[in-house]
């Protein structure tokens, strides 16, 4: 990799794992009002909504932090297609 594709592909591992940083922030800061909320009312609702809004935090930092652009699982699944293709192409 040449150093500029070395800086932009930095750059923008650092964007979508600043972007996940910000989204667990308001996470908290929403769910937190959230309850505060329900057991000021006197019911345990924000349960809910804290894990539907959990799982696609999840799925989020899943994407950022194991199946991003440039991340070691997605690299090394790259390669082995790159392989499989490459082995497809030349049967010798």
């Amino acid at each position: 990799m040449t150093d500029i594709e070395i800086e932009t592909l930095a750059r923008k591992r650092a964007k979508a794992k600043v972007g996940w940083f910000l989204h667990a922030v308001i996470y908290l800061a929403v769910n937190a009002a959230l309850l505060g909320l329900s057991v000021w009312q006197g019911r345990n609702w924000s349960v809910f909504p804290a894990l539907g809004w959990g799982l696609g935090l999840l799925v989020h930092g899943i994407a950022v932090w194991f199946t991003g652009v440039g991340s070691a699982l997605r690299e090394r699944l790259v390669e082995r297609e790159r392989k499989a293709l490459m082995a497809q192409r030349d049967p010798w």
